[in-house]
């Protein structure tokens, strides 16, 4: 039975080779299995769907317009550290330039762009003419921003004085910047550059990445809403996606179009990039996201149950140290989210 022993002694090396990169420093881990394993062979995909995301990141530009929305101190972070974490270049924007574009856009490309709005959202019949016109303007010059920098991502956040061209356009830029966002570059609204970056993670996975923040708790369900307003993920919604009219923006100045859908119902994985006195790391759930009733006033919004209970998960959630956004994606990636912090050489939490 030597042949037979020596065929298969595989076993031996696994301790061999981990010693010996233990004593020289040398990252690593371990897949045990063979070669009919699907849960091995599971467990190398995931590890390999990290690390194009990984590849993507390090790879990826974001721009960073306008400026942060005045005293939401969770949200400020250190583009520096997440330059270094992520390999992410992060490119200032200025709105002069976003104007500049706009300035430039032809009707053709208006009407291309209002005829995307229809293929991609129900069109709400109380949306005004106008409205459409001028967020489908603007749309094409987000569309020549991204391309003249070559963006991957975005966080953007302007407020103007009352009346100028720059409120203007940043009333109407959540139509365009959901389109966006379906095409694998992620715009997260409040200048949360930690949600795109997490949005992006998302993306990058192939299971959408929505911007949310907690909206609700429902004790007696024992569920929590999550949504927001500004730009969705079109294509992880369950049903239709609305184009509706705000006649006043939620916490932010202006009027104009917003987005209303809900998340697909089923299994989701939340993640939230967490900026530290540790540095930066990655906080991860997995729950469901499951019907029933839902605020129906222009914003992204579901329901969503987890393994713990809502109480339970509200404050383990909030004590790991995230801002109040987060990106939802469909299905649960957890497993493959920690694989990536492996790779970033950062820490990952999973609630649940």
């Amino acid at each position: 039975m030597t042949g037979e022993w020596l065929a298969n002694c595989q076993a031996c090396s696994v301790p061999e080779i981990a010693s010996v990169f233990n004593r020289s420093g040398l990252k690593y881990e371990i897949v045990s299995g063979y070669l009919t394993d699907n849960e091995a062979w599971t467990e190398i995909s995931d590890w390999i769907d990290a690390v194009k995301v990984a590849y993507a990141m390090r790879n990826n530009r974001m721009g960073i317009l306008g400026n942060y929305y005045g005293g939401m101190l969770d949200v400020y972070t250190d583009v520096t550290k997440q330059s270094a974490v992520f390999g992410t270049h992060f490119e200032m924007l200025e709105m002069c330039q976003l104007k500049a574009l706009r300035d430039e856009v032809t009707h053709q490309e208006i009407n291309e762009k209002i005829a995307e709005f229809h293929a991609t959202f129900i069109v709400d019949n109380a949306c005004e003419t106008d409205e459409i016109i001028r967020a489908a303007h603007t749309s094409v010059a987000l569309d020549k921003l991204i391309a003249v920098h070559n963006l991957g991502s975005m966080a953007y956040y302007y407020e103007g004085h009352s009346g100028n061209d720059y409120e203007n356009i940043v009333t109407s830029v959540i139509a365009g910047n959901t389109l966006l966002t379906g095409k694998n570059i992620p715009i997260a609204g409040e200048c949360e550059v930690k949600n795109a970056q997490a949005m992006k993670i998302m993306s990058e996975f192939g299971v959408g990445g929505s911007f949310s923040e907690f909206y609700g708790m429902d004790f007696t369900d024992d569920i929590i809403m999550l949504g927001h307003d500004g730009p969705a993920h079109a294509a992880i919604a369950e049903g239709d996606v609305k184009l509706v009219p705000l006649p006043i923006y939620h916490g932010k100045p202006g009027k104009g179009l917003s987005i209303q859908m809900s998340v697909k119902q089923g299994a989701i994985t939340i993640l939230s990039v967490v900026e530290g006195n540790d540095g930066v790391s990655l906080l991860i759930a997995e729950g469901m996201s499951v019907s029933g009733e839902t605020l129906q006033f222009g914003n992204t919004n579901s329901r969503y149950k987890f393994p713990i209970s809502a109480k339970q998960f509200m404050n383990n959630w909030s004590k790991a140290g995230p801002s109040h956004h987060c990106a939802i994606g469909v299905g649960h990636i957890g497993s493959k989210i920690e694989k990536l912090a492996s790779l970033l050489d950062i820490e990952a939490a999973k609630i649940c």
